[in-house]
């Protein structure tokens, strides 16, 4: 069962949370985090993924709905 986003991740703007998963896939792909840290990152990582897609998907549908808007 996947768990909500932590809140901290929520309160993120798309531009913040897209800069700290590069940030978190760059310590991924250096390899020197233990496992645990490892773990911790790629959750952390997960969680901001899932953010900037719901910022993307509530741009497109604000876009889709002024698109609407101007051809009626």
């Amino acid at each position: 069962m996947a768990s909500s986003p932590p809140s901290d991740v929520q309160a993120l703007s798309y531009e913040e949370a897209r800069d700290e998963l590069i940030r978190v896939v760059g310590e991924l792909e250096q390899g020197s985090a233990t496992l645990e840290q490892s773990l911790s990152l790629w959750e952390r990582g997960e969680a901001l993924a899932s953010r900037c897609e719901e910022w993307l998907l509530g741009a497109k549908e604000r876009l889709d709905a002024a698109r609407k808007s101007v051809s009626e």
